[in-house]
């Protein structure tokens, strides 16, 4: 599956050579390079050097991913935001939180969403209460507690 040099947004396209290398590390990120270069064709140095590559370019991050619940964080919720005003300093400020794990500008009903993840309920209201409404510019919110978790998978990069 070739890919075009180039994606209407200007960035950089990923061929399908390095699509199948992040698919690997995405069922194994620890899965060494000459295993990935065994399944995709590819020494183990030419998957080092597109790995690298990757990686330099932001395209793509080898992380640890936790099960919050495991890790003593028994408490996740998306939060709605809006915003009076310029809405970038807003979501810089909540991008600088520790319990906020993303931020988007939205389109629709709310200026921003935001998924925390907290201890338990009392940090969850601290957050929302004491963190989030007192920010200069946010005019309301409305929270999503998460009751439990059906999905999360993070292979979009290959689909």
């Amino acid at each position: 599956m070739a890919r075009d040099s180039k994606k209407p947004n200007g960035s950089a396209s990923i061929d399908a050579v390095s699509l199948a290398i992040i698919e690997q590390l995405q069922e194994d990120g620890r899965r060494p390079y000459a295993a990935i270069g065994k399944a995709v064709g590819l020494s183990e140095a030419a998957v080092r050097q597109r790995v690298q590559k990757l990686l330099d370019q932001g395209a793509m991050q080898i992380v640890a991913v936790t099960d919050p619940l495991t890790v003593g964080l028994r408490r996740q919720a998306m939060v709605g935001i809006n915003v009076e005003g310029d809405l970038e300093p807003v979501a810089d400020a909540l991008a600088e939180l520790n319990e906020v794990e993303y931020v988007v500008i939205t389109a629709g009903s709310f200026d921003l969403i935001v998924e925390i993840v907290c201890e338990d309920d009392e940090h969850l209201l601290e957050m929302i209460n004491k963190r989030i409404r007192t920010l200069p510019g946010v005019r309301s919110t409305e929270s999503f507690v998460y009751l439990k978790l059906r999905k999360q998978t993070y292979t979009w990069g290959t689909r």
